[in-house]
């Protein structure tokens, strides 16, 4: 199966996003030792490793995240695995993914180094 290719955001849009009121996901695919090195502190963040999706596939989504209308933003290290989790969403037919260009490192660099990096 050939996977579509998801769009991005940047790191600024996440994080004009994150200021806003606006209903999204949050999605951080890291593993959990990942999170506790480098995290964004924000109510509508759900950890959900890609390792859980992989095994466990589309159960693993949480509820927020199971619409396919959901518009779920998906962060993890660098772009790689958020990018692979955004295209795979989108060849399930969920409609509003997004990657985080950059990833959570990208955003410790340009918005918030408090997130912390690793």
């Amino acid at each position: 199966m050939t996977l579509k290719l998801a769009p991005e955001i940047t790191v600024k849009d996440l994080a004009a996003r994150l200021q806003s009121e606006d209903a999204f996901v949050l999605l951080d695919v890291r593993e959990p030792w990942e999170v506790q090195s480098a995290r964004i502190h924000d109510p509508r963040l759900i950890v959900v490793p890609m390792s859980s999706l992989g095994t466990t596939g589309l159960s693993a989504m949480p509820t927020e995240a199971q619409s396919k209308d959901a518009e779920i933003v998906i962060l993890c290290h660098h772009v790689s695995r958020s990018l692979q989790v955004a295209s795979w969403l989108a060849s399930q037919g969920w409609t509003r993914v997004f990657s985080v260009a950059g990833g959570i490192d990208a955003y410790a660099s340009q918005v918030d180094p408090s997130v912390g990096s690793y």
